[in-house]
This record gives C-alpha cells, sequence and structure tokens, in this order.
C-alpha cells in the first residue's frame, strides 16, 4: 500500500492504494488554504505541512499522527527589520544529524530545525548575505525550493533559490559560497550572461550514493554536476525541451535522473500536448521516452516543481507526480508504464510519498 501526500490549492489530501489502480481519498486537511509542501521525516514519521494562510501567512504545521490535531510550529519569521514579508514555504528536508530539518522559502529564506521541528530558527549566515539587495526574484517570487544534504556528513549542504543559482556549504551553514559555474542563463542579455548572480534554478537532487553528482532542472537547461555543485555541464541534448520544474532520482543510481520538460517559460504546458517523463540512466548522455499510460492527445497540463516524487528504487520504484489540472499520475515499475491515480482534486503543488 502506497500512501501519498497531496499539497494543493485547496488544503492537503492523504492518497492510498496500489500501483495499478486508482487511489482514495482517505483524509483532508487545511481544506481551502494552500498547501505548498508536505512530507514524512521518515526518522520519526512526523508530517510536516506548508499551510500559506491569507489571513497569517506562511506557517509550518506537524503531527505524529494522520487522524489526530496538527500542531503549529514556532519560530518560523523574519526579523522584524525585515524589508519584505515572509511570503511562502516551499520545502523541508531532513538534515544528516538527528532532530535536524531545514526548511526553505522565500524570500531566499532558511530556517532550521533541532527538535523535530516543533521550532525553527533563521539561519542568520545565509540571511545576511552581502549580495543579498541585488537578488532577483523569479516568477514564483525568491523561492528556496531544493535543499540537498550530503550523505552522512552534517557539514556539507547545497542550496538552490530561483533566481540567485547554487549556495554551498562545508561547515554546516555558518558560511556559503556560490556554486555557478558553467549555468548559461539564456533569458539575460549576452552581455551580463558571465557575471551575473541572477540564476533561475528550478530544481537540483544529490545522488546520496555518489554525493559529489547533482542534477539541475534550469530555467532553459538542464545539468549535472560531478563536483559537488561547484560546476555544470549541459545534459539537455535529447529532450523536448529543456525547460521544466520536477525532476527526480533513483537513489540507488547516480546515473539516473527523471524530468518532465515543458513547452517553456512563456507556454508552461508539456509539448505537444502530450504528458511525458523523460528517463536517463548513463548521467544525461541519453533520454528515454517514458509515457505509456500517460495522456497522448490534447493534454497540455503543467506539473509544478515539488509535484514530482519517488517511492523506493530500482526496477520496482514507484513514481507519482500531479498536476495543476488536479490530475495524479503514477508509475509501479521506474516509469516504464504509467496509471491515473486521482482526478478531480484541486490544482496540485507537490506530492511525496509518506
Amino acid at each position: 500500500m502506497t500512501q501519498l501526500l497531496v499539497g494543493t490549492k485547496k488544503g492537503l489530501f492523504v492518497l492510498e492504494g496500489e500501483a495499478g489502480g486508482p487511489f482514495a481519498v482517505t483524509s483532508r486537511a487545511f481544506a481551502g488554504e494552500p498547501v505548498e509542501f508536505a512530507t514524512q521525516d521518515e526518522r520519526s514519521g512526523r508530517t510536516f505541512a506548508c499551510v500559506t494562510s491569507a489571513f497569517y501567512g506562511p506557517k509550518i504545521f506537524y503531527t505524529d499522527d494522520l487522524a489526530a490535531e496538527w500542531q503549529q510550529a514556532t519560530g518560523v519569521e523574519l526579523p522584524e527589520d525585515a524589508e519584505k514579508p515572509l511570503e511562502r514555504l516551499w520545502t523541508i528536508v531532513p538534515a544528516e544529524d538527528d532532530d535536524h530539518l531545514y526548511a526553505g522559502g522565500a524570500p531566499g529564506v532558511l530556517f532550521e530545525s533541532h527538535d523535530g521541528g516543533a521550532t525553527w530558527e533563521l539561519n542568520r549566515a545565509f540571511w545576511e548575505q552581502p549580495t543579498r539587495p541585488e537578488w532577483s526574484p523569479g516568477a514564483g517570487g525568491m523561492c528556496m525550493h531544493s535543499i540537498a544534504t550530503w550523505p552522512g556528513d552534517p557539514s556539507r549542504v547545497a542550496l538552490a533559490i530561483s533566481a540567485v543559482g547554487v549556495w554551498l556549504t562545508d561547515d554546516g551553514g555558518k558560511t556559503w559560497r556560490h556554486g555557478n559555474k558553467g549555468m548559461y542563463p539564456r533569458y539575460m542579455p549576452e552581455e551580463a550572461r558571465e557575471e551575473t548572480i541572477t540564476l533561475c534554478v528550478h530544481n537540483m537532487h544529490r545522488a546520496p550514493k555518489q554525493p559529489e553528482r547533482l542534477f539541475m532542472q534550469f530555467h532553459g537547461g538542464v545539468y549535472r554536476s560531478d563536483d559537488a555543485g561547484e560546476s555544470w555541464t549541459s545534459i539537455a541534448d535529447g529532450l523536448p525541451s529543456d525547460f521544466g520544474f520536477p525532476m527526480v532520482m533513483d537513489p540507488d543510481d547516480p546515473d539516473s535522473a527523471y524530468v518532465i520538460p515543458l513547452v517553456a517559460d512563456m507556454d508552461r504546458t508539456t509539448p505537444e500536448g502530450r504528458v511525458r517523463v523523460y528517463e536517463t540512466r548513463d548521467a544525461g548522455a541519453t533520454w528515454i521516452e517514458r509515457g505509456d499510460g500517460l495522456p497522448s492527445n490534447d493534454a497540455y497540463l503543467t506539473i509544478l516543481r515539488q509535484a514530482f516524487c519517488r517511492e523506493g528504487s530500482g526496477p520496482d520504484m514507484g513514481l507519482y507526480f500531479g498536476a495543476t489540472s488536479g490530475d495524479v499520475f503514477g508509475s509501479g515499475d521506474a516509469g516504464k508504464s504509467w496509471f491515473t491515480a486521482a482526478t478531480n482534486l484541486p490544482p496540485v503543488h507537490s506530492v511525496r510519498a509518506a
């Protein structure tokens, strides 16, 4: 039995089912409110939801039992002298040491918890970056959406932000530096591309069994890094488009990556109205189209950056993604075939296997 946490424009839906057939909605929380992201910490079993209230702004809620009440975490706030308010919370990621978690949000902020997610504090070193006044937001705001920890080493973390590129730390977040070499921002004037820090990363993941390797979906580009994010190489050849948001990796295979291309920044829909997932198993040298069971005609869907996830690994790995149409699709064989898990949900913001 697979359980999915589906964050939507109108609340959190918990879906349960078996690969190959429709999933049932077993519970719902935060009805009517945007849930940007929801996930479960495998270490503790605690579930988190990032909720954006129209009245109270972005909050983190947590529960140890999906059938019980949710608790609001404390400390998720910016300093009183902040020029911009906290706009949205994009992701929550367990760190590599016990009870430690990270949360990323807009405007380009990093929070940390050291008690399992009940209380949070701002990472001041990142908040006080000298270049922050020069940062430019992407279309979705200044969102910190990707936090890639280093397996077994709490001191090494990579962050990705739209639109301020990749940031690296080797001392647990006390200091930060750029990791942007090799990115090619076609949306910038040619004369400004070399020195700009306005780099619109859309998603980034680390290979757990080869942590020096990361994969990235860029705003017009798909990249791979083999030096822990210091530099990047284009691997977009073979894709119908190099624009997109979601990305998944097989944790057992450092050469693997899955992307769901969209047409372009001005047409954020699946190319030619065909929903397709593209898979590489050779680090981006070639890409395989995976679409058996997915809509193939007049299906102009949009899949957001957090709306694609995996369960398990290897040939039986589960893959699940949701669209702003309210549809959720799944695969029980690492993408070789697909089925419709749910329809008629509100626009899907995030999908994670619990």
